[in-house]
């Protein structure tokens, strides 16, 4: 009961109960949804976006591939995915951080393994397991300075990081 004009102006969270009926549109749009993407109008111009939008975006379309279809056809369930994200969190606002920590959690629980290059500590004290390199950039980096989880991470007195997690690891 819509014509395609009332459909593209639905936000991405409107599209998600409007799609009900049809599996992988509504996945799509709750990963939208997850990104921080919930506002967005179907049908907003992509130059409109700002950079940070343009980058969830992308993520989400990147997403969609680790649907589930075997619930919509005969094909095998995907196989567990690898995801490179490079600072995922820049221009992100708290809650939509906070979004993006949830859904990289459910895909980790899903079986896929996610690699970040972040410097957001708050993702680094929620990763599973951490790289340090440095111990600066450019010239002076390179060299790893700490590998373990993010409680050893804050233990470790030679990570110029570990001040930042010991405040948000106990």
């Amino acid at each position: 009961n819509k014509n395609i004009s009332q459909i593209l102006d639905l936000s991405m969270e409107e599209a998600v109960e409007f799609f009900q009926f049809d599996y992988f549109l509504q996945h799509t749009f709750e990963l939208m949804t997850e990104t921080g993407l919930g506002y967005i109008k179907l049908g907003q111009a992509s130059p409109t976006l700002s950079g940070g939008e343009a980058q969830r975006l992308k993520l989400a379309s990147e997403l969609t591939k680790s649907i589930d279809k075997s619930k919509i056809s005969k094909k095998p369930k995907s196989k567990p995915t690898l995801f490179v994200l490079e600072e995922p969190t820049i221009g992100l606002h708290h809650a939509d951080r906070t979004k993006l920590f949830c859904l990289l959690r459910r895909l980790v629980d899903e079986g896929n393994t996610i690699i970040v290059i972040e410097h957001d500590v708050d993702l680094i004290a929620n990763a599973d397991y951490v790289f340090e390199m440095g111990p600066g950039g450019g010239l002076h980096g390179g060299r790893q300075v700490f590998q373990g989880t993010p409680v050893e991470l804050a233990k470790c007195d030679t990570s110029p990081t570990s001040s930042f997690i010991r405040r948000l690891i106990p």
